[in-house]
């Protein structure tokens, strides 16, 4: 437990969660953060920032299943320190992974779904105690245009109540897609499809102006 006095609270790191079809850019969106980037792929989908200079990357391997939760939790604790943003792509690949440990250890698979929600939620404070920038991908599934408006037909692949658990410390929580050439963020709460932003007033947003200034925002929309 920590006590801040009034106005002495301090500024934590962001965090982002975005999730997409394959081919729509998530890994590239690492690119926007500045500073020192750790990136742990799960899914060795690296091929887009190879041509990066200022990107340290873990590739987990298939010979790595067996003790993913804790080569995670010693990755990030080993590596956290010397750098600034901290890229998981993708928690699709690593909830799997994880999900099998567990039901590979367990003798009872009722308590299954509650362990993986658990670790996940834990992982998540975890995070957000590090007051570094934090961006998790993750993909998509697509359930089916429904009623009039076609609201809430997008979800993140993942077990939803490991989703909730996980997503409490985020910021952001946004769906890219690409449409007309161009690739955009979904971050309307309203659409139904499980987005959200703390950061800003922004609902829909060009996938490059993911990490625009709040201040820039913020006077764009006083000069309207």
């Amino acid at each position: 437990m920590k006590f801040y006095k009034a106005g002495e609270i301090p500024k934590v790191g962001d965090m982002y969660f975005i999730y997409g079809d394959g081919g729509t850019g998530k890994t590239s969106l690492i690119k926007q953060f500045t500073g020192k980037k750790l990136l742990l792929s799960y899914d060795g989908s690296t091929n887009a920032i190879t041509d990066t200079a200022d990107i340290d990357v873990v590739a987990f391997e298939a010979s790595d299943a067996a003790r993913m939760q804790q080569l995670t939790m010693e990755t990030l604790t080993n590596f956290m320190g010397e750098h600034e943003v901290i890229f998981i792509d993708n928690v699709t690949a690593l909830q799997n992974w994880v999900l099998e440990n567990i039901d590979g250890a367990s003798k009872d698979g009722r308590q299954n779904y509650q362990k993986l929600q658990l670790w996940f939620r834990n992982l998540g404070m975890w995070l957000r105690s590090t007051n570094l920038t934090i961006v998790a991908t993750s993909h998509q599934i697509d359930n089916g245009s429904s009623g009039l408006d076609g609201k809430g037909r997008f979800e993140p692949d993942m077990n939803m109540k490991t989703f909730d658990a996980f997503m409490a410390p985020f910021d952001i929580v946004g769906r890219i897609y690409k449409d007309g050439g161009e690739r955009w963020i979904d971050l309307d709460t309203e659409n139904g499809n499980h987005a959200k932003n703390r950061l800003d007033s922004r609902t829909l947003i060009k996938a490059e102006e993911l990490i625009q200034s709040k201040n820039t925002t913020t006077e764009e929309q006083e000069e309207k």
